[in-house]
């Protein structure tokens, strides 16, 4: 909960700083791609950006992740802490739309903490398939079966959405 908490933060005040783009929401930032190509290249560029930045912070985070190996979440965690530092200090120093990258970076890297066997079996950036897994606990818990199964993925949101108001009312 606590590292949905921390992304959907960080993705709000990239949101806001950003006028309308994610740093951990890489959907999002796809309909803004396709979008843009139909609108407004400049939107289309700047999605675009993140995403790139986003799947270079996965491809960090998977390297540490494999190279750590014992400790990886220690190591995940101290790259997406360094990642976020240099944002906020190149935000400080130059403008902010150089940090941007760095935070989209983080925020990709932060899902290795939970990668197993080079799959993501927590994911912490994104909620669709969260809510889907809620919806689908919330009916078997209707049906009798697993009754408090869908607690974690309300959780996991709950922990988004909590961030994400709280890095709102930051920026």
């Amino acid at each position: 909960m606590a590292l949905a908490a921390l992304a959907g933060y960080v993705d709000a005040v990239g949101f806001v700083a950003t006028g309308g783009f994610f740093v951990s929401f890489m959907s999002g930032n796809s309909t803004r791609v396709a979008v843009g190509l139909a609108d407004a290249l400049s939107a289309a560029r700047i999605a675009g950006g993140l995403i790139a930045a986003f799947v270079v912070g996965v491809m960090a985070g998977s390297l540490v992740a494999r190279r750590a190996r014992r400790g990886r979440a220690r190591a995940v965690l101290l790259l997406v802490a360094a990642l976020l530092a240099c944002a906020a200090g190149v935000g400080h120093v130059a403008a902010p739309a150089f940090a941007i990258p760095l935070l989209a970076a983080a925020m990709g890297a932060e899902n290795a903490v939970f990668e197993r066997e080079g799959e993501v079996s927590i994911g912490v950036t994104y909620m669709t398939g969260s809510l889907v897994k809620l919806g689908q606990r919330l009916t078997a818990a209707l049906l009798g079966e697993q009754p408090l199964a869908w607690v974690p993925y309300l959780t996991l949101w709950l922990g988004l959405v909590s961030g994400a108001v709280a890095g709102a009312l930051a920026y």
